[in-house]
């Protein structure tokens, strides 16, 4: 169930990657919902979706836990 949720966050964060505002609210959301592994993986994700769009720049300080 938990991995379900790990793909279903990845779906939503590539969506909403166009607006950095609602992207950094999403990361918010995500590192409340998943576990310490999940988080690890999704910081390699965020990085990657970043350098596409480097405007998820400012994101990154909620990752840096």
């Amino acid at each position: 169930m938990a991995r379900a949720m790990f793909e279903y966050t990845k779906t939503i964060l590539n969506k909403v990657s166009f607006d950095a505002n609602l992207f950094c609210k999403e990361v918010q959301k995500a590192l409340q919902r998943l576990l310490p592994y999940e988080i690890e993986e999704l910081k390699i994700f965020i990085e990657s979706l970043i350098n596409e769009n480097p405007d998820l720049n400012e994101c990154l300080i909620y990752l840096k836990a």
